[in-house]
């Protein structure tokens, strides 16, 4: 069976060894209620209607890019996902988050293609009356959990002289939005494409964006 180029032009990264025999592909790359996720759904929908249901793909939630690189190692050839490549090329090397945990399938590896690139949003409510870096001292931050944009919005907060001077809120980043709207988090760090669903569902009360 001819794969479309729906595959190639829209999925991220896939094992090596993909069969080309009637397909069931999973498809894995962030929580619900994500962007990702939602494009997940889509890409699904497009590749069951460009190979007249040849190939079926299934999206699974993820917890993010970490965890998705960690599959492979119990993967086969019919797992895609997505992930920063800064990822993939540490997890080759035995570093960072995946010191003590190499594997020769990390080598198998392949991209497809881009996908939007992402963007650090530092997201605060009108009601912390935070307009800058400095500002965040003493406020309450939710990073979420096991995500490259939690990984990074950690960096970025000891680059910023606010490691220790802020309050990490203990909760998912998929429940950010209702924190934000109820007080209990002045704000939230997330890597997301300028266009994502949490901007889209930000109401009262209002949420301004200090840093992109």
């Amino acid at each position: 069976m001819k794969l479309t180029p729906v595959l190639a032009s829209l999925a991220l990264v896939v094992t090596a060894g993909l069969a080309t025999a009637q397909e069931r592909v999973t498809y894995k790359s962030a929580k619900t209620g994500s962007s990702y996720y939602q494009m997940g759904v889509q890409i699904a929908e497009a590749m069951k209607e460009g190979t007249d249901g040849g190939v079926i793909v299934t999206v699974e939630e993820s917890q993010g890019s970490v965890q998705n690189v960690m599959e492979v190692r119990a993967r086969g050839g019919d797992y895609v996902f997505t992930t920063p490549p800064a990822l993939v090329g540490l997890a080759q090397q035995g570093k960072a988050m995946f010191e003590g945990k190499g594997d020769p399938a990390f080598d198998e590896i392949r991209a497809l293609f881009p996908i939007p690139s992402l963007t650090m949003h530092f997201v605060m409510s009108d009601a912390s009356g935070v307009t800058d870096f400095a500002g965040m001292e003493g406020k309450t931050i939710l990073l979420g959990k096991g995500s490259f944009g939690a990984t990074e919005g950690e960096k970025y907060l000891g680059l910023f002289g606010l490691e220790g001077k802020v309050n990490l809120a203990d909760a998912e980043l998929s429940n950010a939005v209702a924190a934000l709207k109820n007080g209990q988090i002045d704000g939230f760090v997330t890597a997301a494409p300028i266009r994502h669903p949490m901007w889209s569902r930000r109401r009262q009360p209002p949420v301004s964006p200090s840093c992109h």
